[in-house]
């Protein structure tokens, strides 16, 4: 590790669980902690347990703050309910992007209170992002504030996760069920350190169901104090309720989300490329009458000139982040986004960038691997 690398706040946690580390964003974080591929199944087939507190959490808060962000990102936040989120954009002028996020809003919409939205950047935007919004914010009643460093983020993901958080919160079992995909709660959550106040949201980035539990600090300190706590009460109450649950790392993370067609930032989002071209123009909605950053320099679907598609190897070899993609007669067409082997599905999987015209659905293409064509053909996304 350099010295320019953070530490996540649970970095003891880690470190006692024999955890390999990667460089993430600027991040030191867990890659694995034994095997990524038993990782990856326990996450299919149960629960896994991972630390995301190097996202970014960003407050906006204010008369105005919902206006604000509808100014600021691509989404229309304003009239995002108390309790829900939704994901969104952050654009530059030129109408790229910046960064996808998720917006959570969350005060109570009581009358007279102020609207209060947590904005949650990736690991590398944040300082780019909190720069944005302060800037976004020039002129509306909202006041915009980093909050990441004195917050923790613990995630509890797969099919057996309600079974887990309700056994950890056994009065508030009925709220988690009834908490529905991009809802979110503020709970109180048993430790062995007392109790803790978590933000339990149901979002995720595995495809599989799950929840994301922020843990609010005043300081640093207290956020690792606070997030070890909220980590150890995770393992407890699975261990209590016979339900494995497996500390995973950034690997099988990485894994998950691909199967899932999620896409990363610096893979398949970036500010060289426009919405259109990276497989998320549902986070701009078409009707939405607010002007917002960016707007003016978007490009349409019908006028994009490459899209991102799925590709399914034919082989066994996996294509990988930069490969050229070819057509049948071995002229480059486009360039993989992400790829690798598919744990739950037993084949190569890729995302990649490519012309719209090689870009329909059982279109057959080759990816260039170290020389050597590998068949691949253009199918859905998501994968899983």
């Amino acid at each position: 590790m350099t010295d320019s690398l953070r530490n996540s706040p649970l970095h003891p946690v880690h470190e006692a669980a024999g955890a390999s580390f990667t460089d993430f964003g600027g991040w030191n974080m867990p890659l694995k902690y034994g095997s990524e591929l038993a990782e990856h199944k326990a996450v299919r087939g149960s629960a896994g347990l991972f630390d995301l507190s190097h996202m970014g959490e960003v407050r906006v808060s204010g008369r105005e703050a919902g206006a604000m962000l509808d100014h600021a990102l691509s989404s229309t936040l304003s009239v995002l309910k108390p309790g829900r989120a939704k994901y969104a954009l952050c654009l530059t002028d030129a109408g790229t992007i910046l960064d996808d996020l998720i917006v959570y809003r969350r005060d109570d919409g009581a009358e007279g209170s102020e609207p209060d939205f947590l904005v949650v950047p990736n690991a590398g935007n944040i300082a780019a992002v909190h720069t944005a919004l302060n800037q976004r914010a020039s002129g509306w009643d909202a006041t915009v504030e980093d909050e990441s460093a004195s917050t923790a983020l613990v995630a509890v993901q797969g099919p057996r996760a309600e079974a887990i958080l309700a056994h950890a919160m056994p009065a508030q079992a009925e709220q988690l069920a009834g908490l529905k995909y991009y809802g979110h709660l503020t709970l109180s959550l048993p430790t062995d350190a007392g109790e803790v106040t978590v933000l339990v949201a149901r979002t995720g980035y595995t495809g599989e169901d799950g929840f994301e539990l922020f843990v609010p600090a005043d300081s640093r300190q207290e956020a690792g104090d606070r997030g070890s706590a909220v980590w150890n009460a995770m393992l407890q109450a699975a261990e209590a309720a016979d339900v494995e649950l497996t500390p995973c790392g950034l690997a099988s993370r990485d894994s998950l989300r691909l199967e899932a067609g999620m896409p990363l930032y610096g893979n398949e989002l970036d500010t060289a490329h426009q919405p259109h071209a990276s497989g998320v123009s549902f986070a701009v909605p078409a009707a939405k009458e607010a002007d917002f950053v960016g707007k003016a320099a978007l490009v349409g679907a019908d006028d994009v000139q490459e899209v991102l598609v799925g590709l399914r190897g034919e082989g066994r070899r996996a294509a990988r982040h930069g490969y050229p993609v070819l057509d049948a007669e071995g002229n480059r067409v486009g360039e993989v986004t992400s790829g690798a082997p598919s744990p739950t599905l037993g084949f190569p999987i890729a995302m990649a960038r490519v012309a719209r015209e090689h870009a329909a659905e059982g279109t057959s293409l080759q990816v260039d691997l170290r020389g050597k064509g590998e068949p691949f053909t253009v199918v859905p996304l998501p994968f899983y």
